[in-house]
């Protein structure tokens, strides 16, 4: 009977991998989370309204001109949603027809581009970015463009953290305009924000931005993003989202980060976060059993190392979750490590060099 059942589901989702989050991974409280780049450092806020009977706004107003301020962008260009991933998954909805449109995905990357498209039933046209230096296969996409309706790229990207190089960006705009929209999730711009492409959405009316308060702000537990676009891309999007996407206390505490004080305080969390990353790189450089420090813009680095699951394991049974990327594409013995704070990456350094020692490096 149960097999009966399970087949009633479609058959994507029947054979559906799903994207395998940090925390349905493992770790518990008393770990040190190094898998998520999530902020190490905790905010504190209280709500400030205590009644919920009532619906909210599908797009709450305060925070949207709030964040309008903040990114130095019209109202209209703006859309709400349950994190970046909301976008993401709102985007291929809106824009893409099952089993015959297709999303273009440059691994290694975040998955969720490719298991949104999954789950939606698009195809997908896997185009890995050039071998160590992760750069746009710009050749490659123009090449496979026919019947592509989204371009998902990541920047600084996610695992590797690495900066797409800006001019490829524009040659990649300029070769879909009018053919498909190209999104660049900027989930990790806070970290480097002279490299957002916010500057270029009056150029090319075939872009659109991803942003979330995850990661600088420190929020990824409230679930708040923004898809950035053209006015009639944004509207193409509301037709789509839910009703009521943002809670109450959701709109409550992100108007609150993004008032002038909180956003100050975001950038002062950024630069130690960023002088934490220097000393951890430079500290990682010296270990034996590490092969290889990647250059990152983001909170996070990638490192491959000499038996690296032996390292993985070992640090897992010791408390220390960091994330094994061995499997995605040209990161073979590759683990990524979240920024944490300089005790966490104190404690890191030291297990590490214990298992060098031990295993006589």
């Amino acid at each position: 009977m149960k097999n009966k059942i399970l087949k009633l589901s479609r058959d994507n989702i029947q054979n559906l991998t799903p994207y395998q989050s940090a925390r349905s991974i493992g770790g518990t409280d008393g770990s040190i989370l190094l898998n998520a780049n999530e902020s190490p450092l905790p905010v504190a806020f209280k709500l400030k309204k205590k009644i919920f009977n009532r619906y909210p706004e599908c797009q709450p107003y305060n925070l949207i001109l709030l964040y309008s301020d903040y990114i130095n962008l019209s109202c209209e260009q703006i859309l709400v949603t349950r994190g970046a991933d909301e976008g993401i998954e709102l985007l291929i909805k809106a824009f893409c027809q099952p089993r015959r449109d297709a999303i273009i995905y440059c691994p290694p990357t975040y998955d969720m581009y490719r298991v949104s498209a999954q789950i939606a039933d698009i195809h997908i046209k896997t185009i890995p970015t050039i071998k160590n230096t992760w750069q746009l296969d710009l050749p490659n996409i123009q090449c496979n463009l026919i019947g592509v309706k989204l371009i998902y790229i990541c920047n600084p990207n996610n695992p590797t953290g690495n900066l797409i190089l800006q001019n490829d960006l524009i040659s990649l705009l300029k070769m879909t305009v009018g053919q498909c929209l190209v999104v660049i999730d900027e989930a990790y711009i806070e970290f480097t924000p002279t490299n957002t492409m916010t500057n270029y959405l009056s150029k090319y009316s075939n872009l659109v931005i991803l942003r979330t308060l995850s990661k600088a702000f420190a929020l990824a537990g409230i679930r708040c993003g923004f898809t950035l676009s053209h006015p009639e891309i944004i509207n193409t999007l509301k037709k789509v989202i839910s009703p009521y996407p943002i809670s109450i206390p959701v709109a409550d505490i992100a108007i609150q980060a993004l008032k002038t004080k909180n956003i100050q305080l975001m950038r002062n969390r950024v630069l130690s976060l960023n002088n934490n990353r220097t000393w951890l790189i430079e500290k990682l450089q010296h270990i034996p059993c590490v092969e290889k420090v990647f250059v990152s813009h983001a909170n996070y680095i990638l490192v491959k190392f000499f038996m690296f699951k032996k390292i993985f394991d070992t640090l897992w049974k010791k408390g220390i979750i960091l994330r094994n990327q061995n499997e995605k594409n040209n990161l073979n013995k590759c683990i990524r490590i979240s920024i944490g704070t300089h005790l966490e990456n104190i404690l890191l350094i030291k297990e590490l060099k214990i298992f060098s020692e031990e295993n006589m490096f």
